[in-house]
């Protein structure tokens, strides 16, 4: 396989949120990958710590307006895109009132986590997949980055498996560090990603009330491949992932050669 055309679904992505070795990745990766020839597209959460007008946000009109129907409920979906000049690098954001425009990542002001992540994860990835598929652009590798990417690479797998965007698609997960999330999801979790192809018997492996771990695990059983930065280092879900067959690398470290091996990496997925 030579992949020409990477998706990235990231979590964060510097300058438009604080720097982290995850928004250093969400910049720096897709970069890399570009610079050696490859056609990607780039997404990320509309934060509420997000300025648009400093970032210089605009809304893309052709790409806005779908509603997603999650749990019997419309939720408007909103393309915005902003580039990081340096990089030639646009970045496209998905925003919804209820999901990101007002709120924080994990938790609000005064620490308390959200108890719906795991719900705002499936619209994120939702969003995506449908953005993409407007795009009329079919990814040869799929990127998923961090705990909002979990769902993802199921959604591509079973619900979106005959759409012409996904068909071919290898998914790459990258999850975040293991305790990123305290709480478990909510019983609405497990009926809020029925979708399309996607049916009850395809979650019950897992518990009804899913941890983080659960949520990798979920990731992990519908990748091709899985790797971890020093930050996201897990030996449980190397194993985990490896016992299932899944090519697993890493740690990568940014300040290395870790770009290079996360291109060497993506080109070894078949």
């Amino acid at each position: 396989m030579n992949p020409k055309r990477i998706l990235f679904i990231n979590q964060a992505i510097t300058p438009f949120v604080s720097e982290t070795e995850t928004s250093l990745w969400g910049r720096k990766a897709p970069q890399f990958v570009q610079e050696r020839g490859c056609e990607i597209r780039v997404f990320m959460p509309k934060w509420g710590t997000i300025n648009e007008r400093r970032c210089q946000l605009h809304e893309v009109k052709r790409l806005s307006g779908m509603n997603l129907i999650i749990d019997e409920t419309d939720h408007l979906l909103i393309i915005k895109v902003a580039s990081i000049q340096a990089a030639r690098m646009p970045v496209y954001f998905i925003d919804n009132d209820e999901c990101f425009m007002k709120r924080l990542e994990v938790t609000d002001a005064q620490g308390n986590e959200y108890a719906d992540n795991s719900e705002r994860a499936i619209f994120y990835s939702r969003g995506i997949i449908e953005t993409v598929k407007k795009m009329r652009w079919n990814p040869d590798v799929v990127i998923c980055q961090g705990w909002m990417s979990v769902v993802a690479p199921l959604l591509i797998k079973k619900a979106f498996r005959e759409e012409l965007a996904f068909r071919d698609s290898r998914i790459i997960f990258a999850p975040s560090a293991p305790d990123v999330l305290k709480l478990k999801t909510t019983p609405q979790f497990q009926k809020d990603i029925l979708f399309k192809n996607i049916s009850p018997e395809d979650l019950a492996a897992y518990p009804q009330e899913m941890s983080v771990g659960d949520l990798y695990r979920l990731a992990v059983d519908y990748s091709d491949g899985v790797f971890f930065t020093p930050e996201t280092v897990n030996e449980e879900l190397a194993q985990y992932a490896q016992s299932k067959g899944v090519p697993v690398d890493g740690p990568f470290d940014i300040a290395g050669d870790g770009l290079q091996r996360l291109f060497d990496f993506i080109q070894s997925i078949d």
